[in-house]
C-alpha cells in the first residue's frame, strides 16, 4: 500500500513540475550548494543536518524544519508545543520527568520514567547531546531554528538514536552589536519576556546573552488547596563567548541555567472503568464506603480535590566548549560538554482527595559528561564525516512513597466484621517504601559516513558505527511502619527488621538489586539517492540500527506468589531494521516544495514500558516486547506565492503497532481478579466482570502501541499588506495555524478505558510588522477545543481512570523591539 501510494503521488508530483523540467536540460547539472542557498527564487531553509551546512531539500532524509521565528509566531515555545507542527513528533508529559518524546510513535518507552534506559529521540542543543528527556520541557531559549530528523541517526551523531533526532541551533554571537526584546502578555495571567544582545568585545572577541521567563496561572482548580495548579514558572538564561582569532580557528563557550518551579502536576477525574476485582472492591464502591465524592465527574470542569502536595522543582543546566579548526581541506570540531539535572517533584499517586498514597516522590540528581570529535571533508565528488563520542553519566534518586489512613479501606477486601484489618487505617497507615537508587552509564563509539558523488546526479552514502556500553545500578527499598520500624517479609524476619504483616508485604515488600551489563554494537546504514532533475531528488534508505541494553531501576515486580521477579532486573537490546523512501521536489520557481516519504521500522525485543496495576511495583518497569512495527507515510507541502501570501500544510499517517508480544501485563478490564491457574490457556473473555478470574498475563500482539494517533495533520498560512503605522512602513497580517490528531491509547496494554479521543486545534493572530518593531495579537485553542492530553490508570486496579486536559482557549498580545 505503502509503495502503490508513494509511486502515486511521485506521478502527481512530477506533472507539477513538469513544465520546469522541461525548461533545463535533459541532464541534470552540477549544483554548487553556495549558490544554492544564494539563489534568491523561493524559500531557502539552510540546516546542518549532516553535520555541514547545506540547503534542506539536498538532504536525503526525512527532515521538518521549523525556524525560530515560525516557533514565536505560532506560540510553540517548548518541544511539547511543537508537536502542534510536526505531524510525527509526539509528545506527551504527565510531568517534566515523565515525558515522552516519540518520533513515528517509537522512541521513548510510553509511560513513566526509569533512568535505566536510553532516548530513542535524541535532543541536540548546539551540538551538545542532552541524556535527559526533561530538557523538552523548558523554554526555547534564542532558538534560530529546530530540525526534527525522523528515522535512525546513528551513523552522524554523537550518541545513538534508532527514531531520530532533535537537532536545536541557539542564535550565536555576533560582531555586529545586535539586541531583541519581546514581551507577552495574555489571560490565565500569562507573563512572557525574552531578550538577547549580542555584539563584539574586540576585534576576536564576540558575546551574547540571552533570557527568557514565563509565568501562567494553572489550568486545573484544586478545590483542596484552594488554588490552581499545573501552572507554568519557567526562567532560562544563557550567555556565549566567541573567540575568533581567524576565519580558519574558533572557539565558543556556553554557558546555560533554566529552572521551573510550578505547582504541578496534578490530574482529574476522566472515568471508571470496570475491572475483574469484586465490586465491592472496585472505585465506586470503594468512593461510597467512604462518603467520598469528587468535585465533579466532568474533566472539563477542570476541578480536583488532590490532598497531597504537589511540586515539579526542575532545575538544568551546563557549559560546554566548541572549538572548529579548518585543517586544510576539511573541519575539525571538538565538542565538550557537561550538563547537570535536578528534579525535586512532590506527587499525588493515588488521583483522589483521600488519603491513600499519601506521599509520593523521587527526586533525582544527574550529571553527564560528553565529549565529540568530529572531522568533515568535503570535496567535488565525496565528502566524509568520522567522528569519535565519549558520555558518562551518573544519576541518584531518593524516592518515598507513604500508605495514608485511607489506605486500608481501599486496598483490603471489605467485610463487616470489625476485626477486618480493612477496617483498621491502622493496618496501613504510615506504611513507607523508602528508595535509594543510582545508575552509572558509559558510552563511547565511532562512527562515520561516507558520501560518494558518484554522477553529477547520483550519490552513494553509507554508514557505520561501532558502539560500546556499560551499564551498573544499585535499587534498595526498606519498607518501614508507622512506628518506624523496618519490615521483612522472608518467612523468617531478617535481622534488623520485624516481620510484615501480610497486608503490608502486599503493597511494599523490600528488595535489593544491583544489575550491571555491557554490550558492544555494530551498526549502519546504507543511503542512494538521485537527482531526477534538478530540483527532484529521489532517495532510498536501508539502516541497521539499536538501542542499547537496559536496566530496571524504579523496582522490580512481583511474581504470582507475591515474591519479587528478579529475573526483570534487566532487559535486551533493541535491534532495529528500518527502511525508507522519499521524495523532494521543488517547483514554480520553487516557491513551492513537496517532499514525500514512506517508511518502516521493524524492533525486535522493544523496550517498553509496564505496569501491572500493583502497588508493590512503585513505578512502571522495563520489559522486552518480542516485536514492533512502525510504518506509515508523511507529506509535506509548502508555498511562497507571492510576497503577500504563504501556506504550508504537512501529514503523516503512521501504523505503529506491537507485531509480538506474548507476556505483557494486562489492561485494567482484564486484571484485579484472582489468578486462572498457571498451566490453564488464558481466557479473554470476560473483560470487566468483576468477580472473574484474571489473566497472568496478555498477549497483546497486533495491538497499536500506545500514544501513536494513526493520522496527524497540522497546517498553516498567512497574508499580508503593505502600510505605514505611525509613520513606520511595514505590513499587517493575518495568519492562521492549526493541528489534528487521530485517537491514540494511553497505556501500555491498549484499554478500552485509556483511548484519548482525536481533536483538531485552531489559532489565530493579527498583527503589524516592521523595521525592527511587531506587534500582533493571538487566539489559542480558538474554537475552545475540549481534549484531553493523556491519561493515567489508578494503581490497585479499581477502575478509575485520571487525566490531564489540554490548554483551554488562551488569547494575548505579543510585542517585538530589534535592533
Amino acid at each position: 500500500m505503502i509503495a502503490r501510494f508513494l509511486l502515486l503521488a511521485s506521478v502527481a508530483s512530477a506533472s507539477f513540475i513538469t513544465p520546469a523540467a522541461h525548461a533545463q536540460d535533459a541532464t541534470p547539472q552540477p549544483v554548487d550548494p553556495a549558490a544554492e542557498t544564494q539563489n534568491p527564487r523561493g524559500d531557502v531553509i539552510v540546516v546542518t543536518a549532516r553535520r555541514r551546512q547545506e540547503t534542506a531539500q539536498q538532504v536525503p532524509l526525512a527532515i521538518s524544519v521549523v525556524r525560530g521565528d515560525s516557533i514565536e509566531a505560532t506560540g510553540n515555545f517548548n518541544i511539547v508545543k511543537l508537536q502542534q507542527l510536526a505531524p510525527t513528533l509526539q509528545v506527551y508529559t504527565t510531568n517534566p520527568r515523565n515525558t515522552s518524546v516519540n518520533i513515528r510513535g517509537l522512541g521513548v518507552p510510553f509511560g513513566l520514567t526509569s533512568d535505566g534506559f536510553e532516548q530513542g529521540v535524541g535532543i541536540y542543543v548546539d551540538d551538545v547531546y542532552n541524556s535527559r528527556v526533561a530538557a523538552a520541557t523548558f523554554d526555547f531559549l534564542d532558538v534560530a531554528q529546530v530540525e526534527v530528523l525522523r528515522g535512525p541517526q546513528g551513523t552522524l551523531y554523537g550518541k545513538n538514536t534508532t527514531a531520530g533526532a532533535i537537532n536545536i541551533t541557539t542564535n550565536q554571537p555576533t560582531f555586529d552589536f545586535e539586541g531583541r526584546a519581546e514581551l507577552t502578555v495574555g489571560n490565565l495571567n500569562l507573563r512572557q519576556a525574552k531578550a538577547a544582545v549580542s555584539g563584539p568585545l574586540s576585534d576576536t572577541v564576540a558575546v551574547r546573552i540571552a533570557m527568557a521567563s514565563t509565568s501562567r496561572r494553572g489550568t486545573l482548580y484544586n478545590v483542596t488547596s484552594q488554588r490552581w495548579i499545573n501552572e507554568q514558572d519557567n526562567l532560562g538564561l544563557r550567555g556565549q563567548l566567541l573567540f575568533k582569532p581567524s576565519e580558519d580557528f574558533s572557539v565558543t563557550l556556553s554557558g546555560d541555567y533554566s529552572r521551573q518551579n510550578p505547582k504541578c502536576c496534578g490530574t482529574t477525574f476522566v472515568r471508571v472503568g470496570r475491572t475483574q476485582r469484586p465490586l465491592n472492591r472496585q472505585y465506586d464502591a470503594l468512593a461510597a464506603a467512604q462518603n467520598y465524592v469528587v468535585p465533579s465527574r466532568n474533566p472539563y470542569d477542570r476541578l480536583t480535590d488532590l490532598d497531597s502536595n504537589l511540586n515539579a522543582g526542575n532545575k538544568i543546566g551546563g557549559v560546554s566548549a566548541k572549538i572548529k579548526w579548518d585543517v586544510g581541506p576539511g573541519t575539525l570540531t571538538s565538542v565538550t560538554a557537561w550538563r547537570f539535572w535536578d528534579w525535586k517533584p512532590e506527587n499525588d499517586r493515588d488521583f483522589t482527595g483521600l488519603s491513600i498514597v499519601s506521599r509520593s516522590q523521587n527526586p533525582s540528581q544527574q550529571d553527564q559528561y560528553s565529549q565529540e570529535f568530529r572531522y568533515n571533508y568535503e570535496s567535488q565528488n565525496v565528502d566524509v564525516v568520522v567522528g569519535l563520542f565519549g558520555f558518562k553519566q551518573r544519576v541518584d534518586t531518593q524516592g518515598t512513597e507513604q500508605q495514608g489512613s485511607a489506605a486500608a479501606q481501599w486496598s483490603l477486601a471489605p467485610s463487616s466484621d470489625p476485626a477486618n484489618p480493612a477496617n483498621n487505617p491502622a493496618t496501613l497507615a504510615g506504611l513507607t517504601a523508602s528508595n535509594t537508587q543510582w545508575l552509572k552509564a558509559d558510552s563511547a563509539a565511532l562512527f562515520g559516513q561516507l558520501s560518494w558523488k558518484v554522477t553529477d546526479a547520483l550519490t552513494i552514502q553509507p554508514g557505520l558505527r561501532l558502539n560500546y556500553d556499560k551499564k551498573s545500578g544499585f535499587y534498595q527499598r526498606v519498607v518501614t511502619n508507622a512506628q518506624g520500624q523496618a519490615i521483612s517479609c522472608t518467612t523468617v524476619a531478617e535481622p534488623g527488621t520485624i516481620k510484615g504483616t501480610s497486608q503490608q508485604c502486599g503493597v511494599y515488600q523490600p528488595q535489593v538489586s544491583a544489575p550491571s551489563d555491557s554490550a558492544w554494537n555494530f551498526t549502519y546504514d546504507f543511503n542512494i539517492n538521485y537527482k531526477i532533475a534538478r530540483d527532484v531528488l529521489a532517495y532510498a534508505t536501508y539502516a541497521k540500527s539499536f538501542k542499547t541494553l537496559g536496566i530496571n531501576q524504579n523496582g522490580l515486580p512481583l511474581n504470582a506468589d507475591n515474591t519479587v521477579n528478579y529475573d526483570a532486573s534487566t532487559v535486551k537490546p533493541e535491534s532495529v531494521n528500518h527502511f525508507e523512501i522519499g521524495l523532494k521536489t521543488q517547483f514554480l520557481d520553487r516557491r513551492a516544495t513537496f517532499n514525500l516519504t514512506a517508511f518502516r521500522t521493524d524492533i525486535r525485543n522493544f523496550q517498553a514500558t509496564v505496569n501491572g496495576g500493583q502497588f508493590g511495583t512503585v513505578r512502571g518497569y522495563l520489559a522486552n516486547a518480542g516485536k514492533v512495527r512502525s510504518q506509515g507515510i508523511e507529506a509535506d507541502f509548502k508555498i511562497v506565492a507571492s510576497d503577500r501570501f504563504t501556506a504550508y500544510a504537512n501529514g503523516a499517517y503512521t501504523d505503529a503497532k506491537y507485531k509480538r508480544f506474548v507476556d505483557a501485563p494486562c489492561p485494567p478490564e482484564l486484571s484485579g481478579g484472582t489468578f486462572q491457574a498457571a498451566n490453564a490457556t488464558l481466557d479473554y473473555s470476560q473483560p470487566g466482570v468483576p468477580g472473574a478470574l484474571s489473566p497472568r498475563q496478555c498477549d497483546i500482539s497486533g495491538a497499536d502501541l500506545p500514544g501513536v494517533s494513526k493520522w496527524a495533520f497540522s497546517y498553516g498560512a498567512e497574508i499580508n499588506q503593505p502600510v505605514t503605522l505611525l509613520a513606520k512602513e511595514g505590513q499587517v497580517y493575518f495568519g492562521v495555524d492549526g493541528n489534528y490528531r487521530s485517537h491514540w491509547n494511553s497505556n501500555a496494554s491498549p484499554s478500552i478505558y485509556t483511548n484519548v479521543k482525536g481533536y483538531a486545534l485552531t489559532n489565530f493572530r493579527a498583527g503589524f510588522r516592521g523595521e525592527g518593531f511587531e506587534v500582533f495579537g493571538w487566539v489559542r485553542n480558538a474554537l475552545d477545543v475540549d481534549y484531553i492530553e493523556t491519561l493515567q490508570v489508578a494503581p490497585g486496579n479499581t477502575g478509575l481512570i485520571a487525566g490531564q486536559p489540554g490548554d483551554p482557549q488562551t488569547w494575548g498580545g505579543t510585542i517585538k523591539f530589534s535592533f
